[in-house]
């Protein structure tokens, strides 16, 4: 079932029928020393569908530690993840 205020993107995205592929690869949030953790934590709630507390404990990971999974999924499943977060001009990867 695809997410209404996420078009293009489905719920639970570690289960094995979403995946469509057998590798798990993840969403990598890194710091960019420019953003502020309100902007990082409303991105991750919008896009990423966290809650409040994920997404303050993933920015606060990102800052102290560089970088962090934020999703997990197939290839496949992370790419429009990806490109939302990059069009809100964060640096992602997916690994």
């Amino acid at each position: 079932m695809e997410n209404r205020n996420r078009p293009g993107i489905k719920d639970n995205p570690g289960s094995k029928h979403d995946t469509g592929e057998g590798k798990m690869n993840f969403l990598v949030l890194h710091n960019d020393d420019y953003h502020t953790f309100e902007y990082v934590i409303r991105c991750l709630i919008d896009i990423c569908g966290h809650d409040s507390l994920q997404a303050e404990q993933c920015t606060y990971m990102v800052h102290f530690k560089g970088s962090c999974d934020v999703l997990k999924g197939s290839f496949r499943y992370l790419v429009p993840y990806c490109k939302a977060m990059a069009k809100k001009e964060l640096k992602v990867t997916i690994e």
